[in-house]
């Protein structure tokens, strides 16, 4: 299993494998005698307390009894999973389809009350229309090859983005102006989705800022992440999503929006680049 590309994810299992050394030291025993003990080639506990294979549930229960300290298992489980959920791949959570992961965001929208969302190649979930999402779903699920569940998966979407609309929310989105240019689906989905952008512009709770073409960078074009209230960042990959909690990396992210924030242009000079875009639409 190759390491991900998140510090976040390597601390995490660092610390995992950190206590199962303390483990068999506390119980006296040698990484060899704990092999032996489980059943395992010699090599095997040593790749697993130092983190160059991450445990699975098993091989974490299999150390505790070998060490006599049955009782810590749960916990030290619990923290393996959630490092491993640090990094998803994509194929493992759309397996079935788009819609249960669609569904699985609705808790994390509920509780954030600060979205900040920067995207550099498609509009923000939470503002896509219909055909847009189901344009935009409709080639991922041909990409990634699963199954087909895109009606189902582009309504679970829409009604998740009620949060833009409803409650004590807030949200801070920016976008590259190629997003508003790169067509997802055919001229009339664009049009429809550039015109709602501009519809959604007059709602309180939206911030919406387009970096121009034109502007005089200090920070680069990066991938498309989002930073729920201060709590966690979520950075999306080609074929897996990283889930940022280490507060460092957050710090990054938060300043890294912040720069784009900067550059950006807002109410009338937003709206001109995408009414700019709806033209060249023909």
């Amino acid at each position: 299993m190759s390491t991900p590309p998140s510090s976040s994810v390597r601390a995490a299992r660092k610390v995992v494998a950190d206590r199962l050394r303390e483990i068999r030291q506390d119980a006296g025993l040698t990484a060899k005698e704990v092999a032996r003990r489980a059943g395992w080639y010699p090599s095997k506990a040593s790749r697993l307390e130092n983190a160059v294979t991450p445990p699975s549930d098993a091989d974490i229960r299999a150390w505790c009894a070998a060490c006599g300290a049955d009782d810590v298992a749960v916990d030290l489980i619990a923290a393996s999973r959630s490092a491993d959920n640090m990094y998803v791949e994509w194929r493992r959570v759309q397996r079935t389809g788009l819609r249960r992961l669609q569904e699985s965001y609705v808790p994390l929208f509920e509780r954030t009350r600060v979205f900040r969302i920067y995207c550099s190649n498609v509009i923000p979930g939470v503002l896509q229309t219909h055909a847009y999402a189901t344009a935009l779903m409709s080639a991922i699920t041909d990409f990634h090859g699963t199954p087909d569940d895109v009606a189902e998966a582009v309504e679970a979407r829409l009604a998740r983005s009620h949060v833009v609309r409803e409650g004590n929310h807030r949200f801070a989105l920016l976008v590259e102006e190629s997003v508003l240019r790169h067509r997802v689906g055919d001229a009339e989905t664009m049009a429809g989705q550039l015109g709602h952008l501009l519809s959604v512009m007059a709602y309180p709770s939206v911030s919406l800022g387009v970096i121009p073409f034109s502007a005089s960078r200090r920070m680069w074009m990066i991938e498309t992440f989002s930073v729920y209230d201060e709590d966690m960042a979520q950075v999306e990959l080609l074929t897996a999503q990283v889930n940022v909690t280490a507060p460092t990396e957050i710090a990054h992210y938060l300043k890294a929006f912040g720069e784009f924030a900067d550059i950006a242009v807002y109410g009338a000079k937003a709206r001109a680049l995408i009414t700019s875009a709806v033209d060249a639409l023909g």
